[in-house]
């Protein structure tokens, strides 16, 4: 579970702002909000970042992101530039290294990482962990000139000497030691905590856009998620659903069939590069499977109860955002894990949004869930949410990204009579645009 997460010079944001978990010096609301991932150290599981379009609220869950990517995704060859940009709205910033700190726990055992990277490569990388005092696991440097990568390993690694060296020799100066680990044969408890952490418990970003509907169905038929879980999410949601089917059905290409024929261009382009040279262009598949989910609904027909079954692609888009929330929140109450999620109130009803929370507040024990939203009226709901949970962000004068949460406040703005939802509507706190007048001069539009 992430302790704090900072970042420095990365998109929006130009000066360290940091994200933290570590609650104030309050019990409030403690049964719903507090995790223990390791003896003595008490977590939030729950971040809410609000701000106007523009301010960098997404910034904080696409660094997060990146971040697992760079460390999972191996770079090919030493020229191939990392995918990001620095904060460009100044002169001395693109020309900067970028860097990320992030402290968390993983397998009971904390860990502090940090690195700085520009484009071209990885500046500096660090990890530590506490056994309890903090001990070195590998430090990293780079000699930008000659394009290597240096690696000094602390005494408790309990790394063979021959390993340390595989090892270095198998991290590129624009792949991170991390990375390197994963594609060397090198045994390290510490940095397979790390790595299994990046890859199991922190999760890709899930934006507005993002349809994980695929992976849900899939889950639901190898019973990786528990259908009567979802059922149950989706008849508390007031959906009036009260059962789901799952059916795997396999095409098979008959050679005649354009939809089938269109669908296999594009799954062959992926694996062209696997096919043998003098190999026909659809000789490695011969069908395609599909998972198809439908939904159950029971209606009331002249005081007789009727169910119906309708396909999952002819249902509401506010459905089909519940249903796959429903198969998220089905996998966070079994497995550990840090979910992202870019404006969680996307294609549904305040009050689902506001139910969603309460499901995951009451019932998930070991995740912790970071979201935007514009959901200011849940602001309202004082008696449920702490302070140290909301999080706001401001663009500044210079273009940069602001954080800070509402705990930040002191008395004199915020007490515990305040009404977070009007001081926020006001611009008491911030973290909202500011609009100008609604008239339009015509009369100097450019010939």
């Amino acid at each position: 579970m992430i302790i704090n997460f900072s970042i420095s010079n990365y998109r929006s944001v130009k000066d360290k702002v940091t994200l933290s978990f570590e609650p104030e010096n309050s019990t409030d609301l403690g049964d719903y909000y507090f995790i223990e991932p390791c003896t003595g150290q008490k977590l939030l599981k729950l971040a809410l970042i609000y701000g106007s379009n523009g301010s960098g609220k997404t910034t904080l869950l696409k660094g997060l992101s990146f971040l697992r990517a760079l460390i999972l995704t191996s770079t090919r060859d030493k020229h191939e530039k990392l995918n990001f940009w620095p904060f460009l709205f100044d002169e001395k910033s693109p020309k900067d290294p970028s860097k990320f700190e992030l402290m968390f726990i993983a397998n009971g055992v904390k860990y502090f990482y940090e690195i700085s990277f520009t484009t071209e490569a990885i500046i500096y990388e660090r990890l530590d962990f506490y056994s309890p005092n903090k001990s070195l696991v590998f430090e990293r440097t780079t000699d930008q000139e000659r394009q290597l990568s240096f690696i000094k390993f602390g005494a408790k690694a309990k790394i063979k000497k021959s390993q340390e060296a595989i090892l270095e020799a198998n991290t590129l100066w624009n792949s991170p030691v991390l990375n390197g680990f994963l594609k060397t044969n090198v045994d390290s408890n510490e940095l397979r905590n790390v790595t299994d952490w990046f890859l199991k418990v922190l999760k890709s970003l899930i934006s507005p856009n993002t349809s994980f509907e695929h992976i849900i169905s899939k889950g639901l038929e190898s019973k990786e998620i528990s259908k009567n879980h979802v059922v149950q999410f989706l008849k508390k949601a007031d959906f009036k659903i009260t059962d789901l089917t799952v059916e795997k059905k396999v095409t098979e290409y008959s050679g005649d069939n354009e939809v089938v024929e269109e669908i296999l261009k594009v799954l062959t382009k992926r694996i062209e590069s696997t096919l043998p040279s003098n190999g026909s262009m659809f000789s490695a598949v011969e069908s395609v499977e599909t998972i198809e989910v439908e939904f159950q609904h029971s209606v009331l027909n002249n005081g007789m109860v009727s169910k119906y079954n309708l396909p999952y692609k002819e249902e509401s888009q506010g459905t089909q955002r519940y249903f796959q929330y429903s198969g998220l929140l089905d996998q966070m109450l079994r497995n550990p894990s840090v979910v992202l999620i870019d404006e969680l109130e996307s294609s549904l009803h305040p009050d689902l949004v506001k139910h969603f929370l309460l499901l995951f507040l009451v019932n998930v024990k070991q995740c912790q869930l970071i979201a935007t939203t514009h959901y200011r009226e849940l602001l309202m709901e004082r008696e449920i949410l702490r302070d140290d949970v909301i999080w706001f962000t401001e663009k500044k004068e210079d273009g940069s990204m602001e954080l800070f949460a509402l705990s930040d406040f002191d008395s004199s703005i915020v007490r515990d009579t305040t009404s977070v939802f009007n001081a926020y509507k006001s611009g008491k706190l911030g973290a909202v645009p500011q609009l100008s007048d609604y008239y339009i001069n015509l009369d100097n539009e450019a010939e």
